[in-house]
């Protein structure tokens, strides 16, 4: 069993003891912490809820609904919802704050609380001690019976999210009806089942097969949308008869894309085909992590616009985005920011703007993928001995490489000329990550190796 506690929310495994695991009384402990900060800090009393369809999505929500009521705060419940609904819903409806009851890509035991503030962004550092601070302390004060909360359900708000999207100027319903796209969508039986064709049918997309499309909770595959657990809708596509294929993840904040022969589109590229398509239309800058592909940096210079990288993390890429005036931005695991829209993560969007790209360009999927530099990344990781102390590994790989270009906002990434490897250290538990890009996966992985032979022989060294 697991229970981890961070500065964006809580996640864990359902069942277990208190304290080991996303237990009833984690949930009502943690719920309550962040309702507790939210009237301390907004002098607002309404909290926007929503969930995605995992097994263990209804009890969570009830759970918290009622802690929330019980502080006197008004909940307003989205129930099966995505992530980027509920992002969109608390400024709109003028809430303190919002709860997402999702844990995203991860495996059907698990679930979280994943807290927003009032603008309907994720709390940043600051935020997230304070309650869990709260939580520690158990610092709660709970309302007199004639003063508990009030608790409504709003269904409809998933169809405000999409009308906003059709509303926005770049995406160009016209050109998607005209070409009478054929789609596959796969929505691993969570909220993308019925969110994703709702936006298609609205786009004018007629012919929709649905691939786990039934919002269970009972993951047909791995919920994570990387290549290796997408062999089934890559099938379907082999066949011929369609003209793309969309993935969500459970909560509908990362898009992964299938082209029309089968192949991947490769979910790095799915924020690089996006952003390519909005800087055509308007000159500006964008903003991906320091682990996310070259490519985007590229497409960018050559529109004109400038590229910068933050560290990990949605919250980081949100802050640098307004810091840098960013027109597009997001990570390399699928997640489009448009901020036209809202600063979260949106699958949603991430579609509408792919597609209207798509018919406008007059090409088939692979010959879109084809215009984009080719990179590919080397993915791995160093597990140590908790004995070792990782930042002075870090810092010993950093001088050995002290010629190259280097940047330490996020662990060390080391900059060569069309290559760059990214170490960062866990924070949960003692391992290394390290990532690697060059033009060739072969090259990539030689580069990996190459650093993790260093690392190693800097451990052998302080251990003599």
């Amino acid at each position: 069993m697991a229970l981890i506690k961070s500065i964006s929310g809580i996640r864990g495994t359902i069942g277990g003891q208190v304290g080991d695991a996303l237990t009833p009384v984690d949930v009502v402990k943690f719920a309550a912490a962040f309702g507790t900060w939210v009237l301390q800090t907004t002098n607002n009393d309404t909290i926007v809820i929503g969930r995605d369809a995992r097994l263990s999505g209804e009890m969570v929500n009830r759970l918290v609904a009622a802690t929330l009521q019980g502080l006197g705060i008004n909940v307003i419940d989205l129930g099966l919802s995505t992530t980027p609904t509920v992002e969109m819903a608390v400024p709109a409806k003028n809430a303190g704050g919002g709860i997402i009851l999702t844990a995203s890509h991860n495996p059907k035991q698990w679930n979280a609380l994943k807290l927003l503030n009032q603008k309907g962004e994720f709390i940043n550092d600051a935020e997230g001690k304070l309650v869990l601070e709260l939580a520690e302390q158990e610092a709660f004060e709970f309302a007199e019976v004639t003063k508990l909360g009030t608790y409504s359900q709003d269904d409809q708000f998933l169809q405000e999210h999409i009308k906003t999207i059709l509303d926005l100027p770049l995406v160009d319903v016209e050109a998607i009806k005209a070409k009478n796209f054929s789609v596959v969508v796969d929505a691993v039986n969570s909220s993308g089942g019925f969110a994703v064709p709702m936006l298609l049918e609205a786009l004018g997309v007629q012919q929709i097969e649905k691939l786990h499309c039934e919002p269970t909770g009972h993951f047909a595959h791995n919920p994570e949308p990387l290549p290796e657990n997408l062999g089934e809708i890559a099938r379907i596509m082999e066949k011929g008869k369609f003209d793309l294929g969309i993935v969500v993840d459970p909560d509908v904040d990362r898009l992964a894309l299938v082209n029309e022969d089968g192949s991947m589109f490769g979910e790095e590229y799915t924020l690089v085909a996006v952003s390519d398509y909005v800087l055509q239309n308007q000159v500006g800058n964008t903003v991906s992590n320091l682990s996310s592909t070259r490519a985007l940096r590229d497409v960018t210079e050559k529109a004109g616009g400038k590229y910068f990288a933050s560290a990990v993390g949605e919250v980081n890429v949100v802050n640098l985005m307004k810091a840098q005036n960013a027109v597009i931005g997001g990570e390399g695991n699928g997640g489009i920011i448009y901020p036209e829209l809202h600063y979260g993560r949106d699958a949603l969007v991430g579609i509408a703007l792919f597609l209207s790209h798509l018919a406008k360009s007059g090409l088939s999927m692979s010959r879109l993928r084809g215009k984009y530099p080719n990179y590919h990344i080397s993915k791995n990781k160093i597990e140590l001995t908790k004995d070792i102390n990782v930042d002075a590994v870090l810092e010993k790989v950093q001088q050995h490489y002290a010629k190259q270009q280097i940047n330490t906002i996020d662990g060390v990434k080391i900059e060569f000329e069309k290559e760059w490897v990214h170490l960062r250290k866990s924070n949960t538990e003692p391992i290394i990550r390290i990532y690697a890009e060059s033009d060739s996966l072969s090259t990539a992985d030689h580069l990996a190796n190459k650093i993790i032979g260093d690392i190693k022989e800097i451990i052998s060294e302080k251990a003599e």
